[in-house]
């Protein structure tokens, strides 16, 4: 069975990435628009949506991607690789900025740390066989862990988990349930994830502290995040991690639910009947959300059940209503911009995370201020941006949005020259 391209599938990842650029890379940290914040602890704002967006559209994928449901040894190791490579790719971000050389400073060091980030990308993202693959992606792995548990100061505190961390995990539980059960098997794996994550948070009490509770670091995941990645977890938070290991299972229903969207979409009925479909389990997987979210709030940073349920629902909604536009009605006018995104979520994963940290490290005395350091993103947005604008908000915004317009021309290139990306 020939694989099959789900443009309005290309188009949702393409409007999520694009989202997670504007969120991650404002101009001024200090003045960003509340949407584009994550919540302080309970809600959902819209940039607590671009996670589980991606979760759920890998998820979808999935199905779309084996549709021969084939299983064996060369697709197992197929899944594991890929899954590895993912995970390393974004361990990598969090040692970009660690990584030392030699005793270097400066530009040099910087020139050093890009050798290193080209040389790893392109060991995770090349084109090898399957032998080259497995060697690079277990080597690498090793090379993390080693010297994140080597005692060497520069890596002692280097955070483990992340965002591709958690996808690589959710790919590689996801695309073995789909390919080793029913959908049946599925549904009651999803639920049963979600009612044990619950009852855990809820019932268990806390090693050290107490009675179950869903406050900040003093709930089960961030104890067990304590126990298991003491000294590397995130630095906003260092005693718990966003994405640690107990709030990584309830995120895995994330995947699975996608999973079932994508069968559902390869059913040989009326497309119409499958966008109704998926609209309707849209809209009662919301429901279903808000309703669990007075007992279990709704929460990105410990990824509670509701918020799986909830951030899902919307995920269906919008695709439903995607694919009828663009799959059924074949209107595709304007979505463009957001397919060339599409096709090519993973080098933007990779490399817009590793530029701002790149033009940081580039210090120069400031020419509009004698004897003062400045680096050259703050440069850039400073005197470049900023003045333009009497709302700081809006030339926080505006930095943003001058970021994803680099990246669109980047991306544009890639497109028009079929460079495709992939782990």
């Amino acid at each position: 069975m020939v694989k099959e391209r789900l443009i309005s599938l290309d188009v949702f990842r393409g409007l999520t990435i694009l989202l997670m650029t504007i969120v991650n890379n404002p101009g001024d940290w200090g003045h960003v628009f509340p949407p584009l914040l994550h919540a302080e602890w309970n809600g959902c704002t819209l940039t607590d949506l671009v996670f589980p967006f991606f979760v759920f559209i890998m998820g979808v994928a999935v199905p779309l991607a084996m549709p021969d449901k084939k299983y064996d040894g060369t697709t197992f190791n197929k899944i594991l690789v890929r899954s590895l490579r993912m995970l390393c790719l974004g361990i990598f971000f969090n040692y970009f900025g660690k990584i030392q050389l030699f005793g270097l400073e400066g530009i040099p060091l910087l020139i050093g740390r890009l050798i290193i980030t080209i040389a790893v990308g392109y060991a995770l993202m090349g084109n090898f066989n399957t032998k080259l693959k497995n060697i690079f992606a277990f080597s690498i792995l090793l090379i993390y862990l080693i010297l994140a548990y080597s005692g060497i100061e520069a890596y002692q505190d280097v955070r483990l988990p992340g965002v591709l961390q958690r996808i690589a995990v959710v790919y590689f539980v996801v695309s073995l349930l789909y390919l080793k059960t029913s959908q049946k098997t599925q549904i009651i794996t999803g639920v049963v994830l979600l009612l044990g994550y619950w009852a855990a948070m809820t019932l268990i009490p806390v090693p050290g502290i107490g009675e179950a509770n869903l406050d900040k670091a003093t709930n089960l995941a961030s104890w067990l995040d304590s126990i298991l990645l003491k000294g590397h977890m995130y630095r906003g938070t260092v005693t718990w991690d966003p994405e640690g290991i107990l709030s990584t299972i309830p995120s895995i229903v994330n995947g699975i639910i996608g999973l079932l969207i994508g069968q559902l979409l390869q059913l040989k009925i009326a497309k119409t009947e499958i966008a109704k479909k998926m609209m309707v389990a849209g809209i009662a997987l919301i429901i279903a959300g808000l309703i669990w979210n007075i007992v279990f709030p709704i929460n990105k940073s410990i990824w509670t059940s509701s918020y799986v349920l909830y951030t899902t629902g919307l995920a269906a909604t919008v695709l439903s209503i995607l694919y009828y536009i663009i799959d059924i009605a074949a209107y595709k006018k304007g979505f463009k911009l957001f397919l060339i995104w599409g096709v090519n979520p993973m080098i933007v994963f990779f490399a817009s995370q590793i530029i701002p940290q790149a033009l940081v490290m580039i210090q120069f005395e400031n020419p509009h201020k004698t004897g003062e350091q400045i680096n050259l993103l703050s440069y850039l947005y400073g005197y470049g941006i900023a003045p333009f604008f009497s709302n700081p908000m809006m030339a926080s915004f505006a930095g943003a949005l001058v970021y994803v317009a680099i990246w669109t021309f980047i991306l544009w290139i890639f497109y028009k020259n079929k460079l495709i990306f992939k782990v």
